[in-house]
């Protein structure tokens, strides 16, 4: 007779704190290993996944069959359908780079502005917002990432502001699906959620573009281009706030790119900030200095932009941006109107959602489905692995990819060379996102993660102050935002109603504090790492934005907390 497992809730010596401090150990590895040790990334995910299996065997009495199974599933998960995703964009960003056009886009950027500080915000901020709702799951970080190793970015300040960019857009990633996830999970509406997101994330898209400028040229580049920072950021907020509340929840990233970029080119018509030639001549000096440390051009195209003298590399793109014709810069674009076009049909168009859909395929992951039961003894969903071999917006990427190369005329043979190569590229990638998914399935089927949540919940009414730590924490365990609320969102909620709180609230801080958390996750360190040319240097990149992530966090947390007092009104 078989044995199923519940997880307990307080295993150790019948002490919820206690239970919750063991519980901590894997995600405390991963901080120690990557943070303080500098380890690679892919050695701490292993290492954190070692530490959680052991927690969850010795600590939490769960099978070492059921552990090492959990195990399996989150490892396979993490390889398709999260990193396929990201894959499959850097394969998409490879054929612009072998056809000749990805230089097109760049010299489309210079027209916008020439000056490296505004460009960090067009194309990490706004044009990553674009990406991030279209994909997400890290394919923002690595195509702006390698884009702004292009424009002249010094590895390690691409990474970090690839990575500081793509906070405000993650609630609202890929098509809605964080949310839409919350709602499922919660059986609250997900436009509900996404309103009360809306009135939350819009706050932090304020201050991101100006901390962008603080990030590429400290407290000079902060008073030189504080007036586009500061509109580019209302311009965003107000467009999410407006879409999220009244429009729709799947377009809201999408509407708020377009309203972005669309401010920063209006306002760049009436006004240009001073310094340009001081923060570039600050970037190229930055640049030469880790670029001969690392020995490496960095990835794609970035490392050829470094063969010229600064003052050569800025003239010859003024000069390729003059170039230009109508038709060179649609043709430039034509990869990500593509994608939007794709994913918009996709997701929006009924009969194409529903056939792409239809393709998927739930697998209930041998000897681990059935064998895992809650309290309440109903069965864990999570040990059913959906297979989504065409839907996945990583397939709709790829097939991009190869009209994209058909469109650019380049052969079938460099488009698998392409493919190859980025496989290989990303090998280490593949298996740090691998082991850091496996982590959060055993956690998340031993229970250590409703251990940890339940002790936190216990706090009462200020719970509500640190409720978004916990999408902070799940965001920077996963990676992924979706996941963080596929963790903790019915735990919010049931932690709310315990306290006397709007449950939709604490629902959407989760989804809210996540976003915060993206940029110190060790698979998306890795995604910006390797984008760059910096595998292996994950922990600098992580020092370099982690004080970034713990003060939007301490705003998120202040924010829901008076929104659940004196700022009630705030909310739809």
């Amino acid at each position: 007779m078989t044995t199923t497992y519940t997880p307990p809730l307080a295993p150790v010596a019948d002490s919820l704190w206690l239970s919750a401090l063991v519980g901590m150990l894997p995600l405390l590895t991963v901080f120690i290993t990557l943070g303080g040790l500098r380890w690679k990334a892919h050695w701490a995910g292993l290492t954190a996944l070692v530490v959680s299996i052991l927690v969850a065997i010795l600590a939490f009495d769960m099978p070492a069959k059921l552990a090492f199974l959990s195990a399996s599933e989150g490892a396979v998960f993490g390889i398709f359908p999260i990193m396929w995703i990201v894959f499959c964009a850097i394969v998409l960003y490879q054929v612009t780079v072998v056809s000749g056009r990805f230089d097109d886009l760049r010299a489309t950027f210079h027209l916008i502005s020439d000056d490296p500080r505004i460009q960090a915000i067009i194309i990490a901020f706004c044009f990553g917002a674009m990406l991030e709702a279209l994909a997400g799951f890290g394919a923002p970080v690595a195509i702006t990432g390698v884009m702004l190793m292009a424009i002249g970015f010094s590895p390690l300040k691409a990474a970090a502001v690839a990575l500081l960019a793509n906070t405000a857009p993650v609630a609202f990633g890929a098509v809605g699906t964080p949310i839409i996830t919350a709602g499922t999970l919660t059986k609250i509406d997900y436009n509900e959620i996404g309103a009360y997101v809306g009135h939350q994330t819009p706050i932090l898209a304020l201050f991101v573009p100006l901390m962008l400028v603080a990030l590429v040229d400290g407290k000079r580049g902060m008073k030189q281009t504080w007036p586009i920072a500061i509109v580019v950021g209302i311009a965003f907020g107000v467009a999410q706030w407006v879409s999220a509340t009244w429009i729709s929840v799947e377009l809201t990233d999408v509407i708020g790119a377009l309203v972005a970029l669309a401010a920063a080119v209006i306002m760049l018509r009436f006004w240009q900030p001073q310094g340009r030639d001081e923060a570039l001549a600050d970037l190229a000096v930055a640049r030469k200095r880790e670029l001969a440390m690392v020995g490496t051009g960095g990835s794609g195209e970035g490392g050829d932009a470094g063969s010229d003298s600064p003052e050569e590399a800025k003239e010859d793109l003024s000069a390729h941006a003059k170039s230009l014709t109508p038709g060179r810069i649609f043709m430039a674009l034509f990869p990500y109107l593509l994608v939007i076009v794709v994913f918009a049909s996709a997701k929006l168009i009924e009969p194409i959602k529903k056939f792409l859909v239809g393709t998927d395929r739930p697998i209930e992951w041998p000897g681990l489905h059935g064998e895992i039961v809650n309290a309440k003894g109903v069965v864990s969903k999570t040990t059913i692995y959906n297979f989504q071999w065409l839907s996945s917006p990583g397939t709709l990427l790829l097939i991009c990819s190869l009209i994209v190369a058909l469109v650019y005329k380049v052969s079938l043979a460099k488009w698998a060379k392409e493919f190859a190569d980025s496989a290989v590229k990303l090998r280490f990638a593949f298996l740090t996102v691998a082991s850091v998914l496996a982590l959060a399935y055993v956690m998340n089927l031993s229970g250590q993660t409703i251990t940890i949540g339940t002790w936190i919940a216990g706090t009462g009414t200020a719970f509500a102050f640190l409720s978004p730590i916990l999408g902070w924490l799940g965001t920077a365990v996963t990676g992924s935002d979706t996941s963080a609320n596929a963790l903790f969102a019915t735990l919010q909620q049931t932690a709310a109603q315990k306290a006397g709180i709007d449950p939709t609230l604490l629902v959407a801080a989760n989804s809210s504090g996540g976003v915060v958390g993206k940029m110190i996750s060790p698979q998306n360190l890795t995604i910006a790492a390797t984008s760059v040319g910096l595998l292996g240097k994950e922990s600098e990149i992580f020092r370099k934005v982690v004080l970034w992530s713990l003060g939007l966090l301490a705003l998120m947390c202040v924010l829901v907390g008076l929104q659940a007092t004196v700022l009630s009104w705030m909310l739809p």
